[in-house]
């Protein structure tokens, strides 16, 4: 779309997430043919992922990768930032190209994880949510039926709608009432951090609102607000102090969580409430994001407002419409249409359709709209003129069999939240759907269908475009190199060697890859050679060399040994610190299977990029006081001493 707009005029700019590139087009020498730039956007701010740390964001500027320009020692929090940035870039247009129309495609960090924000936003939620979620689902119903978002009659559903023989125990709500105190005070604290996130945010979006107003284009401008899915459930039962336990299938534990409870949705977390909440925010509807065939995974509300071109102020509209129907809507305010050849391609046909009608209609006039199809991670669905089929499917469970799955059948136009299930009165109705969804996932390529678990899907190896090997070697002084195309030490025993020469009073990071949440670094402090292995943000496993290191070349080196695996698979093994051909310091290590973080913090050399590994510096960490020739990480079967002496050949030919 922002091609169409581009070439008819239009200045466009992107802002925030963009979880449309491969992560292995990620890296600096990556092909870039899906980055914004390329897709028809003149100016991208933002990063690249599914998501980012607030306070440490994995940027990206137009093409290339940049650094948070301040810490959140300062005040920093992407919202923020982007606010900034997207002001900027509409005053930069409207002084240089003040008759030119723009298009901004805006899409913040919130809500989604990790849940981070400001303390004096997660104060005022303090006490807020005391009585836990099943009394907010009580309360929230009867003020959305009030507000007239949803119909009068509509009824809530049940807590884990799932059978026992296709539910996803990581996807179970534990009822309040079974929960001990320190759960209760961690999981109404969680959503207190949600709330304040949300509100955050919303705060920030409202000064580039302002700003419209300002410079007195506000009138005129089409704003679209909305969410892309249902509340999420990545936090499991027990909800999470680092979300990426969730994609390494490693378990929260209470006494560790209840420890950081002051710190919740500070720089020091990564969290995200857990599925009691998820299913809370998603009332009155079954389920959460992920689950494609019922409407709270998909449920989302939209607001739209063009003082200029909507008369009507603060109404609502119960027609039927999907995200697809955006693209069609704002290309039939911009006069345009989606041409059937472009640049010599042909076009597919756009799925949507326009809701620009309405704008004009009243609240319950018949949709334009006539049928939709669901799918995703197994999950599926199909809702054609007020009906809806459901597959009763778990997302990420592996389990498969399709073709035995039963499916649901509600009538939505009189039972928004899908309580009632009609397949046994109307077969025939359901048979037909089931034959749509069908036909309508084959048109859009959206089969086969896969249900393969989180850490199935996460440890496959992508294609890349360089080969795999047992060997890489990094330099100092280059972008962080991300961990899609980095070299990957999960589940494997490894060895680094570094070749770094100490001048005077040498300090700081020759090797970092990963956050605070799951990482490992070798650095150099206090004259002493320290290698840290941070698994998944519970404990920092330390190695520290006894001697003092004087000026010289030295070769430093880590071996790992993997020696078996975990009860949650793990790796348990031995590692051992290196400084020439001696052995300096030994230990008992326990290393990740999973990704260190889903996007940023990837492996740097002479520096740690965003959020530190450990606390024993701060970042960037710069090396300084001698300089650094390479760093080779080897995940192959040479032994640690024949890899230290191929090394050392090597700094004597320097």
């Amino acid at each position: 779309m922002a091609q169409i707009l581009n070439d008819n005029g239009w200045s466009t700019f992107w802002l925030g997430k963009d979880h449309n590139v491969p992560e292995t087009d990620l890296s600096a020498g990556a092909n870039k043919s899906q980055w914004p730039l390329q897709q028809g956007y003149d100016r991208f701010y933002g990063f690249i992922g599914g998501e980012t740390n607030q306070f440490y964001p994995d940027l990206t500027e137009d093409n290339h990768a940049i650094e948070a320009p301040y810490g959140p020692e300062k005040g920093y929090h992407l919202s923020k930032d982007l606010a900034d940035q997207a002001i900027k870039m509409i005053g930069d247009q409207k002084s240089a190209n003040p008759s030119k129309p723009w298009f901004m495609w805006y899409c913040p960090g919130a809500n989604h994880a990790p849940h981070q924000a400001p303390k004096e936003y997660i104060a005022k939620y303090k006490g807020k949510f005391d009585d836990g979620y099943d009394a907010y689902r009580k309360w929230v119903l009867p003020r959305m039926i009030e507000k007239g978002i949803l119909p009068k009659g509509t009824t809530l559903t049940e807590w884990n709608p799932m059978p026992k023989d296709q539910a996803n125990p990581a996807d179970a709500v534990r009822p309040w009432e079974s929960l001990s105190a320190d759960e209760k005070k961690l999981f109404s604290r969680l959503c207190e951090v949600y709330a304040a996130f949300s509100e955050y945010t919303d705060v920030e979006i409202g000064r580039i609102v302002d700003y419209l107003k300002k410079t007195g284009q506000y009138e005129n401008t089409v704003i679209m607000y909305a969410s892309d899915n249902g509340a999420s459930g990545e936090g499991t039962p027990n909800g999470s102090v680092n979300e990426n336990k969730f994609f390494n299938g490693f378990p929260d534990d209470l006494a560790e969580n209840m420890k950081l409870i002051d710190e919740l949705g500070g720089p020091n977390t990564y969290e995200h409430y857990p599925t009691g909440w998820a299913a809370a925010l998603s009332t009155p509807f079954k389920m959460f994001k992920r689950y494609s065939n019922y409407a709270g995974g998909t449920d989302c509300p939209l607001t739209i407002t063009w003082p200029k071109g909507i008369k009507a102020r603060g109404e609502v509209r119960n027609q039927y419409h999907h995200a697809v129907d955006i693209v069609p809507t704002i290309l039939e305010i911009c006069g345009l249409e989606m041409p059937k050849v472009y640049r010599g391609v042909e076009q597919y046909p756009l799925s949507g359709v326009s809701m620009k009608y309405s704008f004009d209609a009243k609240p319950n006039d018949p949709t334009q709209k006539h049928v939709q199809y669901f799918s995703m991670l197994g999950t599926r669905a199909i809702w054609q003129d007020g009906w809806k089929a459901v597959a009763v499917h778990a997302p990420l469970t592996d389990k498969g069999h399709f073709d035995q799955d039963k499916w649901e059948l509600y009538h939505v136009d009189v039972d928004r939240s899908e309580s009632k299930d009609l397949a046994k009165q109307n077969p025939e109705k359901l048979e037909a759907l089931k034959k749509l969804w069908l036909d309508e996932a084959t048109k859009n390529q959206a089969l086969p269908l896969d249900d393969r678990t989180t850490m199935q899907i996460i440890t496959t190896e992508r294609p890349t475009e360089e080969k795999e090997k047992d060997s890489y070697t990094y330099y100092p002084h280059t972008s962080q190199v991300p961990e899609a195309v980095a070299v990957s030490v999960r589940g494997k025993s490894f060895k680094i060697i570094a070749n770094v020469e100490i001048k005077t009073d040498a300090k700081g990071v020759v090797f970092a890859h990963g956050s605070r949440f799951g990482s490992h670094s070798l650095f150099i402090k206090d004259h002493k050679l320290y290698y840290v292995y941070n698994f998944l943000g519970i404990k920092e496993q330390q190695l520290v060399s006894t001697e003092t290191l004087k000026p010289g070349k030295y070769t430093f080196g880590l071996e790992f040994t993997k020696e078996k695996a975990g009860a949650h698979g793990e790796s348990i093994g031995t590692a051992k610190l290196y400084i020439n051909d001696k052995e300096v310091a030994a230990g008992s290590m326990t290393a990740q299977v999973g990704k260190f973080t889903l996007v940023g913090d990837g492996l740097c050399v002479g520096w740690d990029s965003g959020d530190p590994v450990s606390k024993q510096y701060n970042s960037p960490g710069e090396f300084e006081g001698g300089d650094i020739s390479f760093v080779t990480v080897n995940t192959g079967k040479e032994q640690y001493l024949d890899l230290e002496r191929e090394a050392a050949r090597a700094f004597s030919k320097e």
